[in-house]
C-alpha cells in the first residue's frame, strides 16, 4: 500500500491527496467493522456448530475434574489491584494426595487465551494432565482481562480504567504475582515455567529486568516464542499500518475490550478462507495466528471454539501491532515524547534487554508459524545468554504447540529436560563438597 520515500517525491499533489484519502477510507472501514462487532451481536448463522460435547459448557475447574484430576482454585491479587484466577492440579490421577512435594511447574497461556488452553484435549494429549501424571505440581495462570481474570479491587470491566493495560502490565504485575503465590503455597523456592506465545513475551520481559525474581525460575520453556514481530504473516500486520489511528478511534468511542464476535469473524473469514478451511476461520484466534488442519483434531473444534478467544484489551492488541511496525521488543508506545516521559522517563518506549536474562531457556518454535515467525525467532536467539535447548519443529504453526496431534512428542522432550535438570540438582545437593572439618 505504501511506496518508498524516493518514489513518493514524484507524486503530484493530487496523487498525494488521493493516496491519503484512500488510506483514511481503509482505516474507517476497518474501524467501523471492529467497532460494530465489539458493540453488537446480531444473530447470524455460524460456519461451525458447537455441537453437543459437554466440555463446550464447562469452565476450567470442571474440565479438570471431569477427567478425574483434582483441582484447586485460587485468586491472586496483583500489586495494581487485579484479581487473577489460577487453577492448580496438585497431582495426577494415579496419586491419592499431594503430601509428597512434587516439582512445581507453571503454565502460562498465549494471546487471547486462558488457562483452558492446556486442558482442552484428551488427558493423554493435554500438557497440564501429562505433567500431573508425570509427578509434577501443575499451576495454570490467567492474565488480566481474560475469562478468569475479570475482577479488580476498584474497577469493573465497564470502566475504561480496567482495560488500560497491555502485556507490559502482565509482565510487570501478573507474572510475578502468580509465580510467587504458587511458590509460597507449595513451599518451594523455584519452579519450571512453560509459556506459549504471549506467555513467552511476558517472561522474556520480566526475567530480563528482575534478576532476583529470575532465580525463582529453574528453566523457562518457550513455546512459539514472541520477541520481535517484524516478519509476521498474521493479518495483524495489515492492521499494524494504522495502529495509531485505530488506537485513537477505539479510545474516542470507548471500545476498550477486544473480544470479537461472530459478525467480525465472518467478515474477516470471507477474505481469508475458502470452503476447505471455513470451519477453522470462524475463530478469531485461528484467523490471527494461523491453523493447521493436518495437526488439529476436528472433533475437538467445538471445544476449542467455546473457550477461545478468551479476551484481552484493545490496548494489548495495539501493542502487538506496534511491535510489528518497530520490529523491536519494546514497551507500549504512547505515541508522543511527553506521554512516554510520564511513563518511562524517556521520550521513546524502552526496549526490553533480553540479553540480560540469565534464566536457562529451552526454545521450541514452528516453521509454519504466522505470529512467531522463524526469522524473528532466529534473530532473537543470539541475544539470549543461556539457551540450553533449541528446536525448530518444521511444520508446526502457532497453535500446534498446545493442540496439535504431535504435540505430545514435544511434551515428552520437556519432561526429559526437566528430569535431567532435577537429577543434576539432586546430584549437587547430595554430593557437593562441603567445608573440610579437622577434629583434634
Amino acid at each position: 500500500m505504501f511506496q518508498d520515500a524516493a518514489s513518493s517525491r514524484d507524486w503530484s499533489q493530487g496523487d498525494k491527496m488521493a493516496r491519503i484519502a484512500d488510506d483514511v477510507l481503509h482505516v474507517l472501514v476497518i474501524f467501523s467493522v471492529i467497532l460494530t462487532a465489539s458493540c453488537f451481536s446480531p444473530p447470524i448463522k455460524r460456519l461451525w456448530s458447537l455441537g453437543e460435547d459437554p466440555e463446550v459448557h464447562m469452565n476450567a475447574t470442571q474440565l479438570i475434574t471431569s477427567k478425574g484430576y483434582p483441582c484447586e482454585d485460587y485468586t491472586v491479587k496483583t500489586d495494581d489491584g487485579f484479581l487473577l484466577g489460577v487453577q492448580r492440579i496438585p497431582y495426577g490421577r494415579n496419586a491419592t494426595s499431594h503430601k509428597d512435594q512434587r516439582p512445581a511447574i507453571f503454565l502460562q497461556h498465549g494471546l487471547l487465551s486462558a488457562s483452558t488452553d492446556w486442558i482442552l484435549n484428551l488427558a493423554n494429549e493435554s500438557l497440564a494432565f501429562i505433567l500431573a501424571d508425570a509427578g509434577f505440581d501443575v499451576w495454570l495462570g490467567n492474565m488480566r482481562g481474560n475469562t478468569y481474570s475479570r475482577k479488580h479491587v476498584k474497577y469493573t470491566p465497564d470502566d475504561d480504567e480496567f482495560w488500560d493495560f497491555s502485556w507490559d502490565e502482565m509482565a510487570k504485575y501478573d507474572l510475578p504475582a502468580m509465580v510467587t503465590f504458587a511458590l509460597n503455597t507449595t513451599g518451594q523456592s523455584s519452579l519450571y515455567y512453560v509459556g506459549h506465545s504471549q506467555g513467552t513475551a511476558i517472561a522474556f520481559a520480566h526475567l530480563s529486568q528482575d534478576l532476583e525474581f529470575a532465580k525463582k525460575v529453574k528453566t523457562f520453556f518457550a513455546l512459539a516464542p514472541v520477541v520481535t514481530l517484524g516478519h509476521i504473516t498474521s493479518p495483524i500486520k495489515y492492521l499494524a499500518q494504522f495502529d495509531d489511528i485505530i488506537s485513537a478511534m477505539f479510545h474516542i468511542f470507548g471500545v476498550d475490550e477486544f473480544l470479537p464476535n461472530s459478525w467480525w469473524l465472518d467478515w474477516l473469514a470471507s477474505f481469508l478462507c475458502d470452503k476447505s478451511t471455513e470451519k477453522y476461520c470462524e475463530n478469531m484466534l485461528f484467523l490471527l495466528v494461523g491453523f493447521d488442519p493436518v495437526q488439529l483434531n476436528e472433533t475437538r473444534l467445538p471445544v476449542y471454539f467455546s473457550h477461545t478467544p478468551a479476551g484481552t484489551s484493545t490496548k494489548n492488541m495495539v501493542h502487538f501491532a506496534q511491535m510489528v511496525n518497530s520490529n523491536k521488543f519494546q514497551a507500549y508506545d504512547y505515541g508522543n515524547p511527553d506521554e512516554n516521559k510520564q511513563h518511562y522517563n524517556q521520550p521513546t518506549a524502552p526496549v526490553y534487554p533480553i540479553e540480560n536474562m540469565t534464566t536457562p531457556v529451552a526454545l521450541f518454535w514452528g516453521g509454519n508459524d504466522w505470529l512467531a515467525d522463524p526469522t524473528d525467532v532466529q534473530a532473537a536467539i543470539p541475544q539470549l545468554r543461556n539457551v540450553i535447548y533449541n528446536s525448530e519443529i518444521k511444520n508446526f504453526d502457532h497453535m500446534d504447540f498446545i493442540w496439535g496431534k504431535d504435540a505430545t512428542k514435544l511434551y515428552d522432550q520437556i519432561i526429559k529436560i526437566i528430569r535431567k535438570a532435577e537429577l543434576v540438582s539432586f546430584y549437587h545437593s547430595v554430593f557437593e563438597p562441603g567445608p573440610v572439618v579437622i577434629q583434634h
